[in-house]
């Protein structure tokens, strides 16, 4: 009698994108702090016997972060059983988002982000094109306004010289400078030349130079503004759609106190403050390493817990940064591997994902519109 054949079962493990999807959740996107599902950045999920591809599209500029979060989503999805290969595309998109009520958007232009300072002297044109050029540097396409109508320093700092140039005569295309489109009043004047103009002329030279400069298809536009709270900031927060401001500040309390009334004029006409800058916080001094803080300590940090914002970055009192910004090469493109450039661009990361989430958050809660013939 023959012995009756054996037969060994093998059991195929079917891998589904639901599981796929299950283990992205795992994968926490370093500079936002949430996974890549719950932001909607992992998608086109597909999944092909053991192969795997996917993309995931980030919402802020973030060229230098590609590599690490595919790193992430390789290893996350690999734990899987079945899986042979994965493939992963990571890119950015940045959206336009919503503005004040009224305001027509700027053509060309998807995000204005107004840096400013209660006073003068806090480093802030300074901090306004290192944010520029890092956020340039991660690969957004930005451009530079400088409001600043009575002290123009928009053209020493990038280093331009020359004169916007005007096809129609009615409109004028931006003069560009380590990869930023830029306009500024210095460009139209002669540099000693003073100008010696009252609000209203400042005004419209603002919306002129906002309006009638040809920007071209831009991520962002940052304006530099003047320090206070007069016509300028008026005018920008009436007229100009605003996507959220930037308060520069250093850690003395006169500063601060300044540093709060700007604060609140935002607050006041409904532009979102994306966070506080705390310039010159720390001085170390390069031939012993004594460190000690020269305008005090801790006043950024404190404003920030009084006002319910957030405290983007705290940079030294360098001799550097000063330097290079006077040279027209700030500290991003002069030294972009120095640990200056690295607070930049970790500031210019919590702007852009700040502007991201304000675009998601407000999107959502705009009532769908219905018009029905009766």
């Amino acid at each position: 009698m023959r012995p009756f054949p054996t037969y060994q079962a093998e059991f195929v493990l079917s891998l589904s994108t639901e599981q796929v999807t299950e283990a992205l959740r795992t994968v926490i996107d370093p500079n936002t702090g949430k996974d890549l599902v719950s932001t909607r950045s992992a998608r086109n999920i597909r999944v092909d016997g053991g192969e795997v591809s996917l993309e995931v599209e980030l919402g802020y500029p973030a060229k230098s972060q590609f590599d690490p979060i595919r790193k992430l989503v390789v290893a996350a999805v690999r734990q899987l059983p079945g899986v042979t290969n994965v493939s992963v595309a990571v890119s950015m998109k940045i959206v336009a988002h919503a503005v004040q009520r009224g305001v027509k958007l700027l053509p060309g232009v998807k995000n204005v982000i107004a840096v400013a300072s209660g006073k003068g002297g806090v480093g802030k044109s300074t901090t306004a094109v290192n944010l520029a050029l890092a956020l340039a540097a991660e690969g957004a396409r930005v451009g530079m306004l400088d409001a600043d109508i009575y002290g123009p320093s928009l053209p020493m700092m990038l280093g331009i010289d020359g004169r916007p140039e005007s096809a129609d005569g009615q409109t004028m295309e931006p003069l560009e400078g380590h990869g930023l489109q830029a306009n500024s009043i210095g460009f139209l004047i002669e540099q000693d030349n003073p100008m010696v103009w009252r609000g209203p002329m400042v005004t419209s030279a603002l919306e002129q130079l906002l309006r009638q400069t040809n920007w071209r298809d831009l991520d962002y536009l940052i304006v530099d503004m003047p320090p206070g709270t007069g016509d300028v900031q008026l005018t920008l927060s009436q007229k100009v759609p605003v996507t959220g401001a930037v308060i520069v500040t250093t850690p003395q309390d006169i500063a601060l106190l300044d540093a709060k009334k700007g604060l609140k004029m935002f607050e006041k006409v409904g532009i979102p403050i994306l966070g506080i800058v705390e310039n010159m916080a720390v001085y170390c001094c390069p031939n012993c390493g004594h460190v000690e803080h020269i305008f005090g300590h801790g006043g950024g940090e404190k404003m920030c817990a009084d006002y319910g914002v957030d405290l983007l970055g705290s940079l030294p009192l360098n001799l550097s940064i000063r330097e290079q910004a006077d040279s027209g090469r700030p500290t991003v493109v002069a030294e972009p591997d120095s640990p200056v450039a690295e607070m930049y661009r970790a500031i210019a990361r919590k702007v852009a994902i700040k502007v991201a989430d304000k675009a998601r958050d407000m999107t959502s809660k705009f009532p769908s519109i219905v018009v029905q013939n009766t």
